[in-house]
């Protein structure tokens, strides 16, 4: 029995289960213990991928597998978390957060289709989606606007928006380590350590609005 194969696999699922997990603790209100079970769906998404390339074993269930788990992880929790910020059963408008949901859907069917999208992302990537809506509970212990419905549904709509857009932005699974080619990518890196090790998740707004200009430049000066 060839083990190794089954290694990427694994990982995808232990990324499913731990979003699985997140999304009982965003249903019972629990908003800032979901974001450690996003952490960890970030760390198994990032490694399936990276363990298939170096063992040399892609394949199509695994590509399949892994737009699954990233369905229930990066759009049906972020869906729940909005749902969850925007009042719940007591406010009717809570529903519209599940729009992240399904744009987040779409745009995973539409990276799977794209060709364009091997080397990098057009529109917002969905974990990136995810990291930044779990910022929202710890920005609202510091910012009362945070809870504002308006405010909530502004963000859903432009989140949303953003995943099915044709903004270009880079992917972090670099290839190589030459500064040449990676320099806006390794700069990005380094300032996002820093701002996440001062001020923790609420530094994830700060961080999107980063990735999104420092793609911006990078494809300036490399395409």
């Amino acid at each position: 029995m060839n083990i190794k194969k089954h290694i990427p696999n694994a990982l995808t699922c232990a990324n499913l289960f731990s979003g699985c997990v997140g999304i009982v603790y965003a249903f019972n209100g629990d908003l800032k213990t979901v974001a450690f079970f996003v952490i960890a769906s970030g760390v198994f998404d990032f490694f399936d991928g990276f363990a298939a390339r170096l063992l040399h074993v892609k394949s199509d269930i695994g590509k399949e597998l892994d737009s699954l788990a990233d369905v229930i992880s990066f759009g049906f929790l972020p869906g729940v978390v909005m749902f969850e910020l925007l009042g719940g059963n007591a406010n009717y408008w809570a529903y519209a957060g599940f729009l992240i949901t399904v744009f987040s859907a779409l745009r995973l069917a539409k990276f799977n289709l794209d060709t364009r999208q091997t080397e990098e992302f057009i529109g917002l990537n969905t974990p990136m989606n995810t990291f930044f809506i779990l910022s929202l509970p710890y920005l609202a212990d510091r910012f009362l606007f945070i809870s504002n419905t308006y405010f909530l549904l502004a963000v859903t709509l432009s989140c949303s928006l953003l995943l099915v857009s044709e903004i270009k932005l880079f992917s972090m699974k670099i290839s190589g380590f030459q500064w040449a080619q990676n320099k806006f990518k390794f700069i990005f890196l380094f300032i996002s350590v820093v701002l996440l090790a001062f001020f923790n998740f609420a530094a994830l707004p700060i961080i999107l609005i980063l990735y999104i200009l420092f793609s911006q430049i990078h494809f300036k000066y490399f395409q």
